[in-house]
């Protein structure tokens, strides 16, 4: 048998445990680079989770300002619908009666008419008349009682200021004795519904007396015209004192 090729039993041996121990090594160091490779991507994760948070918080934060904001003008709209629908409610009870009291006053005009169309003298003279006479009056009476009751009340005028927002001046005429601007006479009552103004009363208003105090030349005035100038509720050529504006 030829013995030149035979390996000598400690080298094997040796040989053997050169391979298992660089086998051992390399699993030895395949094993520490997984764990390294390990505790890397867990580092990684971590960090990644606390970073993620920060980089979404000024997100959810102007996300969270926007729902505010948003929650803030839907409440602020709501109150002003509420507050508008009962506003509307309460005008809608006040003023509800607001064509009917436009129409019942024409009843006391009518009386106010009859009444003044009677003198003194034919009363004094007829019974019968001035019994008639106080009839209408109490009737009056009792129908601007009817009025008030309901928030129905008439516009001072008579011997008043002149004052644009309750007067409608239909006449004007001459008067030095009286201060001007003054309400002489009222040709048709006016009236006003709670806080409102129903009607306008018609009135002639005087001109040519002293200056009324700053006070109700502040309330309207009907100023005269300038010379050469027209009054605007005047037609060319009118005299001082000519209805032009008195609703028929």
């Amino acid at each position: 048998m030829n013995t030149e090729n035979e390996i000598p039993a400690d080298e094997t041996a040796e040989t053997r445990d050169a391979a298992a121990q660089a086998e051992q090594d390399a699993m030895a160091d395949a094993s520490r680079e997984a764990e390294a490779e390990a505790l890397e991507a867990e580092a990684e994760a971590e960090t990644g989770e606390d970073s993620a948070p920060e980089a979404e918080a000024p997100d959810l934060e102007a996300e969270n300002a926007e729902l505010k904001d948003k929650l803030l003008r839907t409440m602020a709209e709501m109150e002003n619908t509420r507050r508008i629908a009962a506003r509307e409610k309460a005008d809608a009870s006040k003023y509800a009666v607001t064509n009917f009291a436009r129409d019942i006053v024409r009843v006391a005009d009518n009386l106010g008419m009859a009444m003044m169309m009677v003198t003194d003298e034919a009363r004094q003279a007829d019974k019968s008349l001035d019994n008639l006479c106080v009839g209408i009056d109490m009737t009056m009476k009792e129908l601007l009682n009817i009025f008030e009751s309901h928030g129905i009340k008439p516009v001072a005028a008579e011997g008043q200021p002149f004052d644009h927002n309750v007067h409608e001046a239909v006449q004007q005429v001459e008067n030095v004795e009286v201060a001007h601007n003054t309400v002489l006479q009222v040709l048709r009552g006016g009236f006003t519904l709670q806080d409102r103004l129903l009607r306008p009363a018609q009135v002639i208003v005087s001109t040519g007396g002293p200056k009324a105090s700053d006070g109700a030349d502040e309330a309207g005035s009907v100023e005269g015209p300038a010379d050469g100038a027209q009054q605007a509720y005047e037609p060319d050529g009118a005299e001082p004192g000519v209805n032009v504006d008195q609703e028929t």
